[in-house]
């Protein structure tokens, strides 16, 4: 017997576990794709005269550069500009789930030992996961190609755009077969695969934001840094303009090498276990853990150093740039001035920035709570609730780790974009003193978006997941910063709870949409509380 004996099976049984979620995730995305190319050939047939101008405003913003480069203008060149990354992203993140979902979370849960007492070889269940994320990824370049064909774009480029969606998708099968290796638990290596794919999204950013424009300002040539990550290489295959499939190659030959090294490391240690060993606990706990809320914030203060770190750097570059902004003209000026108009371009550049990091934290809010439904589905808050703890102490906990968490991620996103800002253009001070009050007028808009996901949470617990994921993701495409680009109604627009954040320190900042955010938050979190104190716990068998 190979150590890929059973491999065939594996692939049938998983295929069959994941036969709603992967069509879920496919068709998901392949169905936003073909509805934003379809709006955009359809404005941009109207009013062909504004293409040209659209497409050299994004050239000259670098901080447009970060959703992806331009070459040339098309109408599919600017879909894929407004929509590859979000697709990379979430193609990314597909393919980590799939994988680890096979490989680590099988072996947490018992179910790897039990496939392995029949005849299944060592590597089957590895080579099974792998398989079943490149089959995903194939559909879903298929089924993007054929949504931008069908909105009336190119077949040749359709399908280069398809392609460079999945190659994100193909790398990262490989990253989450080796981080599945090292980590002991799902979630580790979850954290370990999702810390790789904000690596490869600051590496794609900083290339492109630090690229050149040619003299026509319509093709943008990545710097060094977009190399050297697999949202870069997609980037690089610039369908309906050059249409290149060679950066193809990267994708395929990382994929390979990393899966040759989990294999490796699939034989090198025991069922059940981690390459990193597991640390010894203290011999006496700390009194934080007395509490739920210390419990909480013992369990996810890894998750949130982690986007600490992230946001701290983000801010450290896009407040670079801030010099940059100062001096753009024209219709460059044109997509800033939506948020604050054309008399203060670099309180607009900086109220966007803002608005980018509160979608971000709104997106740590989602998983953290989240855990909630983990918590109960997992059999973990049967314990916590036998102990001296109710139900909305338990809640409770959670909320509070959230609120801290968020202020202090959007603060230090802030405080970052505020120091370099005020290095570059002078009064570093006055400058972080006006984006820390910035960053805290997003926490509503965030604390809605935690306070629904919470809802969703206790009134319907077997959906939660995806519903939650939908309300964000759709905040996000409906709010201030893609819903005026894709031409959406207004009042399609106002359901985000971004939109209705004050664009500080573009503009001044009064209450009223504040205290109605807030109450929006309060009336949520009230449904959510009743809810939890009237329904029966969905705990396992």
């Amino acid at each position: 017997m190979s150590g890929f004996t059973g491999t065939t099976r594996l692939v049938r049984l998983a295929l069959r576990r994941d036969r709603i979620t992967l069509p879920a995730w496919i068709l998901g995305m392949a169905a936003f794709l073909a509805a934003t190319t379809a709006m955009f050939e359809d404005n941009y047939s109207k009013h062909p005269q504004l293409l040209e101008p659209d497409t050299r405003i994004v050239t000259d913003n670098p901080g447009m550069r970060v959703l992806g480069l331009m070459t040339g203008s098309s109408v599919g060149g600017y879909t894929m500009h407004r929509d590859a990354l979000t697709l990379a992203v979430l193609a990314a993140v597909m393919s980590i789930l799939a994988v680890v979902r096979h490989t680590r979370q099988a072996e947490e849960l018992g179910r790897e030992e039990m496939l392995g007492a029949g005849v299944v070889g060592r590597y089957a269940s590895l080579a099974a996961a792998v398989i079943v994320a490149l089959v995903a990824n194939l559909v879903l370049a298929v089924l993007l190609g054929l949504g931008m064909v069908v909105a009336g774009q190119p077949a040749a480029g359709s399908l280069v755009a398809g392609t460079s969606i999945a190659l994100v998708g193909v790398a990262f099968t490989g990253v989450a077969a080796v981080t599945s290796q090292f980590a002991s638990t799902t979630r580790g290596a979850i954290g370990l695969a999702g810390a790789g794919l904000g690596v490869a999204f600051l590496l794609a950013a900083l290339g492109n934001m630090l690229g050149t424009v040619d003299s026509a300002a319509l093709r943008i040539t990545s710097a060094w840094p977009a190399w050297l990550s697999p949202i870069g290489w997609g980037q690089q295959m610039r369908p309906f303009a050059d249409n290149l499939w060679w950066p193809l190659g990267p994708a395929v030959l990382v994929l390979a090498a990393l899966f040759w090294l989990a294999v490796v490391l699939v034989g090198s240690r025991d069922v059940g276990r981690g390459m990193w060993p597991e640390r010894r606990g203290a011999a006496h706990a700390s009194p934080v853990l007395l509490s739920p809320a210390g419990l909480v914030w013992r369990l996810q203060r890894g998750t949130l150093w982690g986007w600490a770190i992230g946001l701290f750097g983000f801010g450290l570059i896009f407040g670079a740039l801030s010099d940059q902004i100062g001096g753009l003209e024209g219709a460059a000026t044109e997509w800033y001035a939506t948020f604050g108009g054309h008399a203060d371009l670099l309180g607009a550049y900086w109220a966007s920035m803002m608005q980018m990091a509160g979608m971000a934290v709104a997106i740590y809010v989602v998983t953290l709570l989240l855990r909630l439904h983990h918590d109960e589905a997992h059999g973990t808050l049967e314990s916590v609730l036998g102990t001296a703890v109710s139900r909305l102490r338990w809640l409770g906990a959670y909320a509070v780790n959230t609120l801290a968490g968020a202020m202090l991620l959007i603060l230090v996103f802030a405080v970052a974009m505020g120091i370099t800002g005020g290095q570059v253009l002078g009064g570093t001070a006055p400058l972080v003193h006006d984006l820390v009050i910035a960053a805290l007028v997003q926490l509503p808009a965030v604390g809605v978006l935690g306070a629904a996901v919470v809802t969703v949470v206790m009134l319907l617990p077997r959906w939660s997941v995806g519903l939650s994921w939908a309300l964000v993701v759709g905040s996000i495409i409906v709010g201030p910063m893609f819903g005026p680009s894709l031409g959406l109604p207004r009042w399609l627009l106002d359901l985000s709870p971004f939109t209705q954040v004050p664009n500080a320190p573009a503009v001044a900042v009064t209450s009223g949409p504040i205290l109605g955010l807030g109450l929006a938050c309060l009336l949520l979190a009230a449904t959510s509380v009743v809810a939890l104190r009237r329904r029966n716990l969905a705990l396992p068998a």
